[in-house]
């Protein structure tokens, strides 16, 4: 079983969870871990890049000059590749880099960043996080007590427009829900914070996944 502490807005352990790894799918997989990070890296490649071949550009396909007697070197059209405004020999054309993963084998990596945080002590629970407006103030002095002076996930149970507009002006802070969560955003954040509802909740859904 994992302890894992839990923490109150000022950062003062209130409690502590216990947590079965076999939830989490028992161990953390490496190999399944950056095949994710790939596919979601790759996911965000637009792949809208295009330039004219030789036939695509504006220009005369008239042979320059004669091919002997000049003393130049012999050269074809305006449009040749080799010329100031000529086509590309070798032109990019649109490409589609998605990547795709079983459902079952996304859900599994999540379960894996999760614990993997876990394990190396990067998974901090609150009790809640209650504001009494838009204010980043509270947000920025619970990280601070928390110890959280790098990028962090903050991951409510629900979505939360006051938490999101407190917390979304702090540098390298990234939000989510936790039926949104998902292994590229748990592992490209230091942090992974989440409210003790929130995190009650994830284990439940991943015993059943």
């Amino acid at each position: 079983m994992i302890e894992v502490p839990v923490f109150n807005q000022a950062g003062k352990q209130v409690e502590t969870l216990k947590v079965d790894p076999a939830k989490l799918g028992g161990e953390v997989r490496p190999a399944l871990l950056k095949q994710a990070l790939v596919m979601y890296h790759a996911n965000q490649r637009q792949g809208t890049v295009r330039t004219q071949a030789r036939g695509e550009v504006a220009g005369s396909t008239r042979k320059l000059f004669r091919q002997k007697g000049t003393g130049n070197a012999r050269t074809g059209g305006i449009r040749n590749p080799i010329k100031v405004g000529g086509g590309h020999a070798k032109q990019k054309r649109p490409k589609e880099w998605r990547q795709a993963m079983p459902k079952k084998a996304r859900r599994l990596a999540t379960k894996s960043a999760i614990l993997a945080k876990l394990q190396s002590g990067d998974l901090k629970v609150v009790t809640e996080i209650k504001l009494d407006g838009i204010k980043t103030k509270p947000v920025a002095q619970m990280f601070k007590a928390l110890g959280i002076d790098r990028s962090v996930l903050l991951a409510t149970e629900a979505q939360n427009d006051t938490i999101v507009k407190s917390a979304r002006n702090i540098d390298r802070t990234t939000l989510t829900t936790v039926g949104q969560l998902n292994a590229w955003d748990i592992l490209r954040n230091r942090t992974l914070l989440m409210t003790k509802t929130g995190f009650e909740q994830m284990l439940e859904s991943a015993g059943k996944a």
